[in-house]
């Protein structure tokens, strides 16, 4: 009887310690992605390793595609929480918005792109850009306010030194690029390590590690949202906190088994190739809480690219308790 009893107690430990952190069944949890990215390597580690079950949450995951369409999509309730850039809850702020959107986790803390040579050099110095054509990101664009930053940090005037083209959309870059225009290109992942692997292109430089640390990609929900739900987001943290530890310290080859099922049509050895680049800069953030000094990087960089509607307290868009309660 008493083995029974033991093992009874014990399956009840077990089953309460699965079956939520709210008390009861799985709470579903909604969340819009602006794209599908290996740059968001931790979030769906955490998903493969079953962090976000293990907090009693059922993940509803959607594609959104595009930040315009994924705060549409948060802001009239059709997810309840966004991985988006930082930038655009400064966007909706600034619209005096009655629920604005309140920055609580953060998920990668630099720019993901790389700039890419057309030619393969021997060494690279940022005056090589000074009369060439640069195919850029589009305008308004967080990656296009990032890579003129940089250049203007590197002594280069993007409107005057070079030939800058920001006409072509997003998904028609890399094309233009593999079929021949300019020199040199500003792209994500896996873009630059594919074009790298093809002969087409040679990553000289990180936009990422040039521009120093941006609350880049973050999870963010409405202050209404937040008020109600606050329990419910710090077992989302939680979770997520659990897949940024797990991808800083395994090796890249098991990260890339654990996530390569969100990325079809990509190889193993490709997303493993762009989780240890991204790693080894430090692109991924280790911790989900937003620091006040990467908040203020983020206004500098959309102020210099006269992107930036007002300024905005750091306090006043940025939520740090619910990050602090998963990180002390």
């Amino acid at each position: 009887m008493k083995k029974v009893a033991l093992l009874l107690l014990s399956l009840v430990f077990i089953l309460s310690v699965s079956a939520c952190s709210f008390g009861g069944g799985k709470e579903t949890i909604r969340v819009a992605e602006v794209t599908r990215s290996i740059f968001y390597a931790p979030f769906y580690a955490a998903i493969s390793q079953g962090y976000f079950e293990e907090e009693g949450i059922d993940l509803d995951l959607t594609t959104t595609w595009g930040g315009d369409n994924t705060m549409t999509t948060l802001l009239s309730d059709g997810a309840d929480i966004a991985l988006v850039g930082a930038e655009t809850s400064i966007y909706v702020y600034a619209q005096d918005a009655s629920d604005p959107a309140i920055n609580f986790a953060q998920l990668t803390q630099a720019d993901g792109t790389f700039l890419v040579s057309r030619e393969k050099r021997d060494s690279f110095d940022w005056d090589d850009l000074k009369g060439s054509t640069f195919l850029g990101q589009r305008t308004g664009g967080m990656p296009q306010m990032v890579g003129e930053h940089v250049l203007r940090q590197n002594g280069i005037d993007p409107h005057n030194d070079l030939n800058l083209i920001q006409s072509i959309d997003f998904g028609n870059i890399p094309s233009a690029f593999a079929s021949g225009t300019g020199d040199f290109v500003q792209l994500f992942e896996p873009q630059a390590s594919l074009f790298e692997n093809e002969g087409i292109g040679h990553i000289v430089a990180s936009f990422g590690t040039e521009s120093g640390s941006v609350p880049y990609t973050v999870f963010m929900s409405k202050q209404s949202y937040m008020e109600d739900e606050e329990e419910k987001l710090k077992a989302f943290t939680r979770a997520l906190h659990k897949g940024q530890q797990w991808v800083n310290e395994q090796p890249v080859e098991v990260i890339a088994e654990a996530i390569v099922d969100f990325f079809e049509d990509t190889d193993v050895e490709l997303v493993a190739q762009v989780v240890d680049r991204y790693r080894s800069q430090g692109t991924y953030a280790t911790s989900p809480l937003v620091q006040p000094e990467a908040w203020d990087n983020l206004q500098l960089i959309m102020d210099e690219a006269g992107e930036l509607p007002r300024e905005v307290e750091y306090t006043e868009l940025v939520n740090t308790s619910i990050a602090e309660s998963v990180t002390n």
